[in-house]
């Protein structure tokens, strides 16, 4: 039987309450499959997840296309790798379904794509465990401004709900 379950990103399949079933549109899966592919990558040296990573975006993108999002979406993944205070969880290569720290990798990418500050800052705050979260920001920026070029635009809707209520209660106070 095949494991389901996210995996830290030491490798190690952990359990986790919070499974959402993939989204249909293309820019999130792009997003969630190469954040779990390229952290995969990382962190078993496996070349195969950085094929499934290549295959998923060059299907869909084309390769040249393809090319400039990954070198973007590594930049991305290694920044959350070198600032992570937590092991980062991801669902196994070929799960149908996202764990809450891709959902957080899809939140951070349409908030910098809808300049969602506050948004943008909390889930990266909520994916690596810290406040310094620069770099995480810098590969966040640069992978979703490539995404916006190639027409790859996340909804509004993909901004994590935890973050869109707490900047609604920011709001509230002010």
């Amino acid at each position: 039987m095949a494991n389901t379950g996210p995996a830290s990103s030491s490798g190690q399949l952990t359990r986790s309450a919070k499974v959402v079933p993939l989204p249909a549109r293309a820019p999130e899966r792009l997003v969630a499959v190469g954040f779990r592919c390229w952290l995969a990558g990382l962190s078993t040296g496996d070349i195969k997840c950085w094929e499934d990573a290549w295959n998923t975006f060059s299907g869909m993108l084309g390769p040249e296309n393809a090319k400039t999002l990954l070198l973007d979406l590594s930049k991305f993944v290694r920044a959350v790798k070198a600032n992570a205070q937590r092991d980062i969880e991801i669902s196994p290569v070929g799960c149908r379904s996202f764990c809450r720290d891709e959902c957080l990798a899809i939140s951070i990418i349409a908030a910098c794509q809808h300049d969602e500050r506050q948004a943008l800052t909390a889930s990266a705050a909520a994916l690596i465990g810290s406040d310094d979260i620069g770099d995480t920001l810098n590969g966040a920026q640069a992978l979703a401004a490539a995404l916006r070029k190639t027409n790859q635009m996340l909804c509004a809707e993909s901004i994590c709900p935890a973050t869109c209520a707490l900047r609604a209660s920011r709001r509230r106070l002010m």
